[in-house]
């Protein structure tokens, strides 16, 4: 029997519930998912044009994805200290934008509000980093799921934090207020809790149940928030009601500890045997000077073999490659062929982030990724004028629902590309190359003003967007190494920035602007003598119609195409990586 305390000892130092806590943290972490919530807001206490919320919108986004700080941090300082650094930025940021806002404080600059949301906004970078680094090291057999799960809560995030505000208060300002103390008090509770632990490579049969569990209550709990938003829309609930919502909402949340316990408590720990066959099994792993040589071998095989040979089926071109690297180790053995090293590590290894810029692969995902996460991301942060510019007034059901599809898309992008690379060993990145055609889709479909234009492209933009936050990082992680992850993720999410930087603060508010302007024009020389001088001088103007950003998706569906291209070439020139990565792994499941 086990005692109490070395049962609660392994509980705190369980790897489960490190991956919990993290959940709970990225749960409440996407604050930048409420910008199409409280941007409406910041405009009309403010009095800012499209274009200057479209500047705040930008400064959201650098804060957002400029990571390079906690990228760096995480290499030299422990894991709570990452947490602890983010939780300061995120509520003297937004702390100050509700006290401007609420005029607490004097009216201040724009520039100012920039500074102040980009700071805000950047410490949920340092809860990403330290939430994924953790994880990843703890799950290194299970990136995919892994990854797609915690982006997953953090793209829900919004919806979260905004049934939790109609629960507390009606008064549109206090969401602001919620953002910026709620992530502070969830994050200082669990910063201790997540970190990485030890012997994280052992692979237990319990795991596949535990997945299998997380990914049902994710499913439960979209379907609620879907049933939730509905019901809200539906019905006019009281505050009783939407108390009760809430509270549901948060037990759903609560579900996966569970695991944790359950493993803990209720599971008697492997013998001592289990335990060393597992620790040898994994060991074999990292034989440095047997996978060292095999290595070296291939790069020359990857020279030697006749072209035709990537053309073959699987098992003949295994048996051929197997033919010629026999060959060139007898070769080498009798000094008949000079085995060349080369210079810096090769694709499956780990890179630096300087090394990895260099190649091709990484900078073709990193532009993939402007175009596309760009042109979602610019969606999202205007979600609000698009429904009020099509006459809804209510907009943050979109915005709850856009979370919820971005939610399901990073967790089926990560548990689909998983089966891809594991089943068929194929480049992960094709499920990138899917999700960019969908969303093109989704653009086309508003662009051309089809009827459910709103609906069609709150889907199916959320859950393309959200797929690309779950398969570039396991990606990248397969094809440049687990050393330098967090600073290759955070320059990855630069590219969101990139992207709205261009379609939406100048391409999708310069063309709102011009037919704002144009609508208000042609209202004031028909009815100019009869409207109030108010609404003449001071009144911003307001864009109405599909027209506001129909052309602005029309551009992006076709930049969309483009970085789907770029993915394909990604495909094409890693097949041979993955092949080696997974190939062993899916003859051995057969």
């Amino acid at each position: 029997m086990v005692r109490l305390p070395e049962r609660l000892k392994s509980f705190v130092n369980n790897r489960w519930l490190v991956f919990v806590c993290s959940m709970w943290i990225q749960s409440c972490a996407g604050i930048g998912y409420l910008f199409g919530s409280i941007s409406p807001v910041i405009k009309a206490h403010m009095g800012y044009n499209q274009r200057q919320v479209s500047l705040l919108g930008v400064a959201k986004d650098l804060g957002d994805s400029i990571g390079f700080v906690p990228g760096t941090f995480v290499e030299i300082l422990p894991v709570w200290s990452i947490n602890l650094i983010g939780v300061l930025q995120n509520f003297v940021g937004y702390g100050l934008v509700w006290l401007i806002v609420t005029n607490r404080l004097p009216s201040l600059p724009l520039w100012v509000l920039c500074i102040a949301i980009f700071v805000g906004t950047n410490g949920e970078t340092y809860f990403n980093t330290a939430a994924l680094v953790s994880c990843v090291q703890n799950f290194p057999k299970s990136r995919g799921p892994v990854v797609g799960i915690l982006k997953g809560f953090a793209g829900l995030s919004g919806a979260i934090l905004t049934q939790i505000h109609i629960m507390i208060s009606a008064n549109e300002t206090s969401l602001i207020f919620l953002v910026a103390v709620g992530p502070s008090i969830v994050v200082m509770a669990f910063m201790l809790i997540v970190r990485p632990i030890g012997g994280h490579r052992q692979v237990r049969p319990s795991d596949n149940t535990s997945f299998l569990f997380t990914y049902t209550a994710c499913l439960v709990l979209a379907a609620y928030m879907l049933g939730v938003l509905l019901l809200e829309d539906l019905v006019v609930a009281n505050q009783n009601m939407l108390t009760v919502l809430a509270v549901g909402l948060i037990i759903i949340i609560l579900l996966p500890v569970t695991i944790p316990v359950v493993l803990v408590f209720f599971t008697e720990p492997p013998p001592p045997v289990e335990e060393t066959l597992l620790a040898e099994t994994n060991k074999g792993e990292g034989s440095k000077s047997e996978d060292y040589r095999e290595e070296v071998i291939l790069s020359e095989v990857e020279d030697e073999k006749p072209p035709e040979v990537d053309s073959l089926p699987a098992s003949e071109r295994q048996k051929r490659i197997a033919h010629l690297q026999a060959k060139l180790f007898q070769a080498a053995a009798e000094g008949a062929v000079r085995v060349k090293r080369r210079k810096g590590p090769r694709r499956g290894e780990d890179f630096t982030l300087l090394q990895a810029l260099m190649k091709a692969d990484f900078l073709l995902l990193f532009f993939s990724l402007v175009l596309a996460s760009g042109s979602g991301l610019t969606v999202i942060d205007n979600l609000g004028q698009i429904c009020q510019s099509l006459g809804y007034a209510d907009t943050s059901i979109y915005v709850s629902m856009i979370s919820i599809w971005n939610f399901l898309g990073r967790v089926g992008g990560g548990y689909f590309s998983e089966a891809i690379v594991r089943k068929f060993a194929y480049p992960r990145p094709v499920a990138m190359a899917v999700a960019q055609v969908v969303m093109a889709f989704a653009l086309l479909y508003y662009a051309i003003g089809w009827p459910g234009e709103i609906y069609v492209t709150t889907v199916l933009v959320g859950l393309s967007y959200g797929a690309h936050w779950a398969i570039v990082p396991a990606a990248a992680s397969e094809l440049f190494g687990l050393k330098s992850f967090g600073a290759l993720y955070n320059f990855l999410t630069l590219a969101s920035p990139a992207g709205s930087l261009i379609f939406s603060g100048v391409i999708a508010s310069g063309i709102y602007d011009y037919y704002a302007e144009k609508q208000a024009g042609l209202l004031w020389k028909y009815n100019g003598n009869m409207l109030p001088v108010s609404f003449r001088d001071q009144e911003t103007p307001t864009c109405l119609g599909s027209i506001c950003y129909s052309i602005t998706c029309g551009i992006m569906a076709g930049l969309c195409i483009i970085a789907m291209v770029m993915s394909l070439i990604v495909v094409h020139r890693t097949k041979s990586v993955y092949a080696q990565l997974y190939g062993n792994l899916n003859r051995s499941n057969r």
